[in-house]
């Protein structure tokens, strides 16, 4: 069991907050994983080493246990906590980062000289996850709508030695007269799989909020499938639980284009099923291909993500 928040009982969380999840999940054990510290992760950037070398380097002083789903991803622990100030992580070694987050670039498989777009990149994680498994090879065009948040994704780049991205500054769904062989949509969310990670969500959330950012994350999503090439991949991911931010996104672009097919992707991980119907709407049954994990599955944040394909 993780370590649980100092002040985890000072915590209140809404009644309709409470009654919408208890439909989800099992409530108790959701709250008590979202209110222990997160497990801290690592992912070995091989363009800079090799997982072999890094282990070596950093096992003197830190515990490195396998995340099961991604061969280059580490839980570490050790006395310090501040893994961001270690020699590797300034060398561009590693990349501190949540294992769940690592699922969507194995998802969406990306290979050297193809050509993938990253609509919401900064501050860089899943990007430059990206550009190792393509080797520095091909493009990646990795954008983001804030410019504070670019600065973040433009120093990873560069701390991390990659070579064959260009970064853009616009709103996702303006892209058009570009041709990709991959998409990722890492869309904004309300971001309830990571209350370990930011409590604020827990006083923030609200049921209208949700309903806005859905209709954002349809926009992204329908842009993205419109610009891939027949036979390309769209991976949409998030870090909420919403229904009808993960699920419900799905269900969307299925019925907005008829050459849409939900593909199923084997990882070792624990998963929980998908959401076919909740309040009232129903999904296809296509959506029980996506992946939905809890807090509580591999105390790891909560996730979701779907792998999509244009068909020829």
């Amino acid at each position: 069991m993780p370590t649980p928040f100092p002040n985890a009982d000072t915590f209140v969380w809404k009644d309709k907050f409470i009654d919408r999840y208890s439909k989800l999940t099992d409530f108790e054990e959701y709250k008590k994983y979202s209110l222990c510290f997160p497990r801290k992760s690592i992912r070995v950037n091989t363009l800079k080493i090799s997982v072999e070398e890094l282990k070596e380097r950093m096992s003197k002083n830190w515990k490195l246990e396998q995340v099961p789903w991604c061969k280059e991803g580490f839980w570490i622990s050790g006395e310090r906590r501040d893994i961001g100030n270690t020699v590797e992580h300034v060398l561009g070694y590693i990349y501190v980062q949540d294992a769940a987050s690592m699922i969507p670039p194995l998802a969406l498989d990306p290979q050297p000289g193809e050509v993938v777009l990253d609509i919401c990149a900064a501050p860089g994680s899943k990007t430059t996850q990206i550009a190792q498994y393509m080797e520095n090879k091909g493009i990646i065009v990795a954008n983001d709508l804030t410019p504070i948040r670019l600065k973040a994704l433009g120093v990873n780049v560069q701390r991390l030695g990659i070579s064959n991205t260009i970064i853009t500054l616009m709103p996702g769904y303006r892209f058009k007269d570009m041709l990709f062989d991959k998409i990722l949509v890492d869309a904004p969310c309300s971001a309830t799989g990571t209350i370990r990670k930011s409590p604020k969500t827990i006083n923030m959330w609200n049921p209208d909020a949700v309903r806005k950012l859905a209709g954002e994350q349809k926009q992204l999503a329908r842009t993205a499938f419109g610009m891939l090439k027949p036979g390309g991949t769209m991976v949409y991911s998030t870090c909420t639980l919403e229904p009808e931010e993960d699920e419900g996104i799905v269900d969307f672009i299925l019925n907005e284009f008829p050459n849409a097919k939900v593909e199923k992707f084997d990882l070792d991980i624990k998963r929980s099923e998908c959401v076919t119907e909740f309040e009232g709407k129903k999904y296809s049954d296509e959506v029980k291909k996506c992946l939905r994990i809890w807090p509580q599955d591999n105390d790891t944040e909560g996730f979701f993500v779907a792998k999509i394909r244009k068909t020829e």
